[in-house]
């Protein structure tokens, strides 16, 4: 078809709004992303993209947009969105009242007490001044695992348990650089330097480091009650009560950190365990048991209900294959935080990534970070959604899910980062 602009003159009117139409279709850039997406080493997986410009909401570019991908750690933007709406600005770190000069106490989930990179003891400090305490852990109608989480991997840094106080991130923190250093220290004498080991008991916390290794090693350590009272009275350096009710007075909130340091470490670090806490602390905003399930409901019915296509939402850390979102939920999500959240703080908290992946520092030195974004990868899974901002000084909302590929995760980064570039340098 012959759609010059001379010959679209002498169109019948009727015809014009399909011809302008087919124009902008045609453009180079729109050519060259669907150029990019049909490249034979993408023939054989499956792909979704939706752009979005913030200001004026129009769609400029969607592919497969309305179908359902496995999302990854996609969707820790989505228990991001959770926190912005129902935690304040710095987050329920524990829940206590007094009886019979007794302090009962209950977690809210916080995940950063005597976290190895948070290193809040906001609630650890404020626990030595008090007198006899009690402490009541039956507020989660959490398992320690989520739905769908692989089961093999209960001594990865990656698959900490879940609980209601989580003490030192619920990891053994081990190094064997110059002598063995365990935190916390009350699993020294269970840890034992190897030749050739693995990390943890599968039943027991017995863990193991190489000799040769260098690194420090996070291990997830199992949890229990009796387990939380002896790390807690070890801290505190004063006895603690296991107790199985609470007391039928009003509850009072301690607060602890700013919550925006807590999203920064869980997007920047795609930290599954920081994700799932958060999804717990804000079930606690909701009710006194805590519970992921809640507030994932809650969201569904409320803040999320408009979404175009209802996900099949599980867990906060996007660990769970049984997560279902389409990339046109995704920049709806996104277009809700640019609009509640000020910019500033919105682009201090999201990530910077390139062409390698999340970057804590931009790259490429002749060009200003132009993509804050969030990915998530699992076996034969990329997925990444976020921010552009344009040459032009616009800023583009995009969702770029790709499941199923065979081919090696840095060829679908490099193609995404191709095309992301060249909505940057164009639109």
């Amino acid at each position: 078809m012959d759609i010059s602009t001379g010959n679209l003159l002498q169109k019948p009117i009727y015809l014009l709004p399909f011809l302008f139409a087919l124009l902008a279709s045609c453009s180079p850039t729109r050519r060259f992303v669907s150029g990019q997406l049909e490249k034979e080493s993408l023939s054989h997986s499956f792909h979704g993209l939706v752009v979005v410009d913030a200001k004026s909401q129009k769609t400029l570019y969607d592919t497969n947009g309305d179908n359902y991908f496995t999302p990854a750690s996609n969707t820790k933007i989505v228990t991001f969105y959770t926190g912005v709406k129902l935690l304040p600005k710095n987050i329920p770190t524990l829940r206590y009242a007094t009886a019979n000069d007794t302090l009962f106490i209950e977690g809210t989930g916080d995940p950063s007490w005597l976290h190895p990179h948070l290193k809040d003891s906001t609630a650890i400090h404020w626990l030595k001044n008090q007198g006899t305490i009690a402490l009541y852990t039956k507020n989660s109608e959490e398992l320690r695992f989520g739905p769908g989480w692989a089961w093999e991997d209960y001594d990865t840094y990656f698959s900490p348990e879940k609980t209601a106080i989580p003490l030192y991130g619920n990891v053994a923190t081990i190094s064997n650089t110059e002598q063995l250093e365990v935190s916390p220290s009350l699993f020294l004498d269970s840890t034992d330097v190897l030749e050739n080991p693995f990390k943890r008991d599968e039943l027991v916390n017995h863990f193991y480091i190489a000799s040769t290794e260098q690194d420090t090693l996070e291990v997830p350590f199992i949890t229990s009650d009796s387990l939380t009272k002896q790390l807690l009275e070890k801290v505190l350096q004063a006895k603690i009560a296991l107790v199985d009710h609470f007391p039928d007075t009003p509850k009072e909130t301690l607060y602890g950190m700013e919550t925006d340091s807590i999203y920064k470490q869980m997007l920047f670090k795609s930290d599954n365990f920081l994700a799932e806490q958060l999804l717990m602390a804000s079930s606690s905003m909701l009710s006194d048991t805590l519970g992921t399930q809640r507030v994932i409901t809650y969201m569904l019915e409320h803040d999320l209900a408009d979404l175009a296509q209802q996900p099949r939402w599980v867990d906060g850390s996007g660990l769970s294959r049984y997560n279902l979102f389409t990339p046109r939920s995704f920049v709806q999500i996104l277009q809700k935080l640019y609009k509640e959240v000020p910019e500033e703080r919105l682009f201090g908290i999201f990530p910077m990534w390139g062409p390698t992946g999340t970057v804590e520092k931009w790259e490429d030195p002749n060009t200003e970070p132009f993509l804050f974004a969030k990915s998530g990868s699992f076996g034969n899974n990329y997925n990444l959604s976020g921010y552009i901002k344009t040459k032009k000084g616009r800023l583009l909302i995009f969702s770029f899910m790709n499941n199923h590929f065979k081919v090696p995760s840095s060829e679908i980064r490099k193609t995404m980062y191709s095309i992301l570039k060249e909505l940057h340098l164009n639109y």
